[in-house]
């Protein structure tokens, strides 16, 4: 880098330095530091949306606090006709503060139906594979304190069982790259203020207020609770104190997965100790939908009721083979084989 390139880079980095000078954004980013909590590069995820202008603020303050390289990435989704105009504007913007963001397209055929989900099946998929290139293991996601709350309902809706309800976790792992969510404490309105104290914009998304997404409608409902006096503490302690609960089965349903299992990464399958059934329903239904994940290579587990027809087919059955979540799943006699499709 030559010296007038670097005395620019410091130029900027000393006017980001003194935002935290203005009382609200100092506390905030206090917060975040001793959420984040991490010593190794990362990647940030970049909306345009208040909640990642925000993220991507935080983050780049942290970086340069701990000497870390951070990667920018925005998703254009080619869904709306001004996607691409509105990324590189968002691009653009977050120039003149040094972050300099990646634009990561989704080409190809769009869905019809389902749109929201296949859509973030897709960001998870194209932020997986560029992070690899760079070989840094930390995702960075701007998912929030109300995020956490819309979560929990829309799960109520969908029939969850606990795993479910609080499936927006601080941390969680996909293929190796640890997706983290250090907002999750953090209010949507704190977000919005940085987002407007440091760079003046973020963009609207349409699909925010079409209440044909079920999380629109949840976020209404949401209000309506606040206004009949929801108290969002009170409601944070109980996704916790679930949260507590649903460690203690995540520990054996691991502890299962270590003792029960045979791994052969040659041939792409996971070998099913007959003891690995032996177990509460709820352990050997977690377990079994981690093994369909690690060899499927899917980042969101397949239905519940796919994965209990499959654990009574083991249960009643001596011999059957079925495809399910790109796998093949085989019983011979006592072991079951599960295999890439």
């Amino acid at each position: 880098m030559s010296p007038k390139n670097l005395s620019a880079l410091n130029k900027t980095h000393k006017l980001l330095l003194n935002k935290l000078k203005d009382k609200r954004t100092r506390q905030i980013y206090n917060k975040f530091e001793k959420y984040l909590n991490i010593n190794e590069n990362f990647a940030v995820a970049v909306s345009g949306g208040p909640d990642s202008l925000a993220l991507s603020f935080l983050a780049k303050i942290y970086s340069i606090k701990n000497l870390l390289n951070v990667k920018y990435f925005i998703i254009d989704h080619k869904l709306r006709n001004n996607s691409t105009l509105e990324a590189k504007n968002v691009q653009k913007q977050l120039k003149k503060f040094s972050i300099n963001l990646n634009i990561l397209k989704w080409n190809g055929i769009k869905p019809k139906k389902n749109i929201q989900s296949i859509a973030r099946d897709k960001r998870y998929e194209l932020l997986l594979n560029e992070t690899k290139k760079f070989k840094i293991k930390n995702i960075l996601l701007g998912h929030h304190l109300d995020d956490l709350f819309e979560n929990f309902f829309i799960r109520i809706l969908r029939g969850s069982g606990l795993n479910g309800l609080i499936s927006l976790d601080k941390k969680t792992q996909n293929n190796n790259i640890n997706i983290i969510r250090p907002l999750l404490n953090f209010e949507k309105k704190d977000l919005t203020y940085i987002s407007k104290f440091i760079f003046g914009f973020f963009v609207e998304d349409p699909s925010n207020e079409d209440d044909k997404f079920k999380r629109v409608k949840i976020r209404s409902f949401l209000k309506k609770l606040e206004t009949e006096g929801l108290d969002k503490k009170k409601f944070l302690l109980t996704i916790n104190n679930l949260k507590f609960s649903n460690e203690t089965i995540k520990f054996y349903t691991k502890k299962n997965l270590l003792e029960n299992t045979y791994f052969s990464e040659k041939k792409k399958l996971i070998i099913l100790k007959e003891s690995f059934f032996h177990h509460s329903a709820e352990v050997i239904f977690r377990s079994f939908t981690d093994v369909i994940k690690i060899v499927g290579k899917k980042y969101y587990p397949v239905r519940g009721k796919k994965i209990d027809s499959i654990i009574q087919l083991i249960n009643n059955k001596s011999y059957f083979k079925v495809t399910l979540g790109g796998c093949v799943i085989k019983k011979v006699n006592q072991t079951v084989i599960v295999s890439k499709e």
